[in-house]
């Protein structure tokens, strides 16, 4: 292994770490000692890759949010729009540990974005990055004619405000909304205007 993959090793490694301690304690209790300790590597080490907690919780954001809904790159044009949107929600909710996870991040950072500049930008960027997401399974339904034309910003943005208030309810284990309940709802909002199924599709 050369010096550059041993660096950039490390820097998973300890990205991984961030994300896993932030997740578990909350920003405001995480110190760069905890995440060095949990990385297995060096204060010093941690602070040569991330100067600032600030920096390491901006990084762990990104390289979670890189992590989420792999599944959906590089589709073949066999595999209907339907499901590549469904497989999107499915990766939007909480419905694994992992995801659970990239929730308690994104909570974080709401909280964060309230008081903090840098913090908002970033909720926004990641924001668009999700509508652009949404956006392109749908445009792709309506290229092949499988999806109905319509406001595909409009709908984006009905997406992940169900997605974000459903997913509030997975999180806080809400007797009334189960994965089922909360991904029909969001299936049953966006289907008309799609012109499609509204029963939910196999993934």
């Amino acid at each position: 292994m050369t010096k550059a993959e041993r660096a950039l090793e490390t820097r998973e490694r300890i990205l991984i770490a961030a994300c896993e301690v932030i997740a578990d304690i909350g920003f405001e209790n995480v110190s760069m000692r905890k995440v060095a300790e949990h990385a297995g590597v060096s204060k010093a080490l941690l602070h040569y890759h991330f100067d600032t907690r600030e920096k390491l919780f901006a990084e762990a954001m990104t390289h979670s949010f890189a992590q989420t809904g792999t599944d959906t790159e590089g589709v073949p044009d066999s595999v209907s729009s339907s499901v590549v949107l469904a497989r999107i929600l499915r990766s939007m909710l909480p419905t694994d540990a992992e995801l659970r996870q990239d929730w308690k991040l994104w909570q974080e950072l709401w909280v964060r974005a309230q008081r903090d500049a840098a913090a908002r930008h970033l909720a926004v960027d990641l924001y668009d990055q999700l509508h652009a997401w949404v956006g392109g399974a749908v445009e792709r339904g309506v290229r092949s004619g499988e999806f109905a034309a319509c406001d595909v910003a409009a709908l984006g943005t009905l997406v992940l405000a169900l997605c974000d208030g459903l997913g509030i309810r997975l999180m806080l284990d809400d007797p009334r909304v189960d994965l089922a309940t909360a991904r029909e709802t969001i299936w049953r909002a966006i289907a008309p205007t799609l012109g499609i199924d509204p029963r939910f599709p196999e993934v």
